[in-house]
């Protein structure tokens, strides 16, 4: 009677014990399709903080070392940069909209129409474009790895890991070499939306590599952003 109750309980608790062995009951992580979601979250948002920023920039590059505020896809920014030039730092308000950039520059009191490519800089309001703006490196990442899962308060992020080609890094940021490879960390937050892009590679013709850390926040942000 014994052994025949052991058996009984043990053909019962088979499939039971089965599903619990290991780590059957996490869910899988695609990181193609978590990283395309996070694109159309980007693309669909109405607006988002956008900050961007590198510690360092090599010696002789003219630059950008930072850059902070609201995109929209207007295309519109507004914010702040700052950029080093001719070696010199310097940091204007800053508001891009239909195509034309205009910058408060230090010891002005209005602003003036620029070209941003003056100073090693983007159209920030390109920064948004669904083709060719920051978006599109999370579906042009190749090699694309998860990595580490975080949690910060009551979110739970995940961390993806690859390479992007540098002509679509050069689409963002035209000073990068279109021929390089760029390694790049995607950090997800746990409704499939990007929280930070760290970026690493050649930026800038004849210089070393630099690392640019992205971050996005204020998904849903409303802004009306007109030329001043």
């Amino acid at each position: 009677m014994r052994l025949g109750l052991a058996a009984v309980l043990v053909a019962g608790l088979g499939p039971v014990l089965a599903g619990c062995s290991g780590s059957s009951d996490a869910p899988r992580v695609h990181p193609g399709r978590t990283l395309a979601a996070a694109k159309r979250h980007l693309d669909d948002t109405g607006g988002v903080r956008v900050s961007l920023s590198t510690p360092t920039l090599p010696t002789g590059v003219d630059g950008l070392l930072r850059a902070d505020g609201v995109g929209t896809h207007a295309p519109a920014f507004r914010g702040s940069i700052t950029v080093a030039t001719k070696g010199i730092t310097a940091d204007a308000d800053v508001v891009a909209v239909g195509g034309r950039v205009w910058a408060k520059l230090p010891f002005t009191v209005r602003f003036v129409e620029i070209d941003p490519a003056d100073y090693g800089a983007p159209d920030p309001a390109t920064l948004l474009r669904p083709r060719h703006g920051l978006s599109s490196l999370l579906t042009a990442a190749r090699q694309v790895r998860a990595g580490e899962q975080v949690r910060q308060g009551r979110q739970v992020l995940r961390s993806f890991t690859g390479t992007v080609p540098g002509s679509a890094v050069a689409d963002v940021l035209p000073s990068a070499s279109t021929s390089g490879r760029f390694r790049a960390t995607f950090t997800v937050d746990d409704r499939d939306r990007l929280a930070r892009a760290v970026l690493r590679g050649p930026f800038y013709p004849r210089a070393a590599d630099v690392t640019y850390t992205i971050g996005f926040d204020h998904y849903g942000t409303s802004a009306t952003i007109t030329a001043p």
